[in-house]
């Protein structure tokens, strides 16, 4: 262990076995080494953007057992939104100041690729100025099963339509064997990293994230995080690490444990020392809570996404997410935790300090 400390303060790389020994650290060890680096590279500041979530079907393919968001078994309301239900939606949050639009869909094989795309196209045409984040590896993979397209043709086209980042949605976490227990027939753990790789070739960034708190162990949270690292030393193209805790309402997951607060924040403070490489680590609000959001800020996040306005994917699972959060509330938490509020832009351009 003292060597691991010794490492720790050096501020070294850790190997896979150093990076599984920081779990016996004690909460507050591990924060005091995550809240140093975090403050090195970012001071005070904490980051969010002015978002808006938009997921035009929940009519899935796939039948994730973690996922209550999909139209299937427990959710018996499927939807589908046409391309004018849509913009709707995206000229009312353009007219609120939203400077980004996440747009995320189920894999719904009802529809053509150009229902997935097209609607890019529409939002930039109107919107030239507005960020449009879209397509999950977990999508494209699905398009290119679904229509016969290589991963680089359906890459090409979301260049084409106005795509100008990728979510990190559909990691899950990278074991095989638990993939295969929890979204057997997504998108592989390697052709995820294959996908968000050509994506970074292209000269374009995506994020990254992990799922965590279900049936995964704290070994394969390590492993997950320095398959990301490898990735990142490779191709340099990830803005952000979300660690995303799982939402157990509504699942067919059958996890007896609670993950708690203290689990959460280690994991936090681990992905900032491991992931020496990506800049940013965020506490996504959505699925922790706003609260223990706020916290994690001094266990090495930097970020807390966005005001969202609308969330349904971890809302779903139970997340008090559904309605987003209001601009003043975010500065107002951060001020009072002694921290600036930094808005961003998607791609983590300061905008304005308040």
């Amino acid at each position: 262990m003292k060597t691991l400390l010794k490492s720790l303060e050096n501020e070294e790389r850790l190997n896979e076995e150093q990076a599984n020994k920081l779990w016996d650290l004690d909460l507050f060890t591990l924060a005091r080494f995550a809240h140093l680096r975090r403050t090195k590279l970012h001071g005070k500041k904490v980051y969010f953007n002015m978002n808006r979530h938009i997921n035009p079907t929940n009519i899935c393919a796939d039948t994730c057992k973690f996922c209550a968001f999909s139209a299937h078994r427990k959710n018996p309301n499927p939807y589908l939104m046409s391309h004018e239900e849509i913009m709707q939606v995206v000229d009312e949050t353009v007219a609120r100041g939203t400077k980004e639009v996440h747009i995320v869909s189920a894999h719904n094989k009802d529809t053509t690729w150009q229902w997935y795309l097209g609607i890019f196209k529409m939002i930039k045409e109107k919107y030239p100025q507005l960020h449009i984040k879209a397509m999950t590896a977990a999508e494209v993979d699905f398009l290119h099963r679904r229509f016969d397209l290589s991963y680089e043709e359906v890459l090409e086209k979301m260049l084409e339509y106005g795509v100008d980042s990728m979510p990190g949605g559909g990691a899950e976490i990278f074991d095989e064997e638990i993939r295969k227990k929890i979204c057997k027939g997504k998108v592989s753990s390697e052709n995820w990293l294959k996908i968000h790789k050509l994506w970074h070739k292209k000269g374009k960034q995506s994020n990254a994230t992990m799922l965590f708190g279900h049936i995964e162990q704290r070994e394969h949270r390590i492993n997950h995080m320095l398959r990301l690292r490898n990735l990142q030393d490779e191709s340099g193209g990830f803005n952000a690490f979300i660690p995303l805790v799982w939402q157990r309402d509504n699942s067919f997951l059958e996890v007896d444990h609670i993950m708690d607060s203290e689990e959460i924040l280690k994991t936090i403070a681990i992905s900032r020392l491991v992931l020496d490489n990506i800049k940013n680590i965020k506490a996504y609000w959505a699925t922790m809570g706003l609260n223990l959001a706020m916290v994690a800020q001094e266990f090495g996040a930097n970020d807390l996404d966005g005001t969202i306005e609308k969330e349904s994917i971890q809302s779903a699972g139970g997340a008090k997410s559904a309605r987003g959060t209001k601009l003043k509330t975010f500065i107002d938490m951060i001020k009072t935790s002694n921290l600036i509020p930094i808005e961003r832009d998607s791609l983590y351009n300061e905008l304005k300090a308040y």
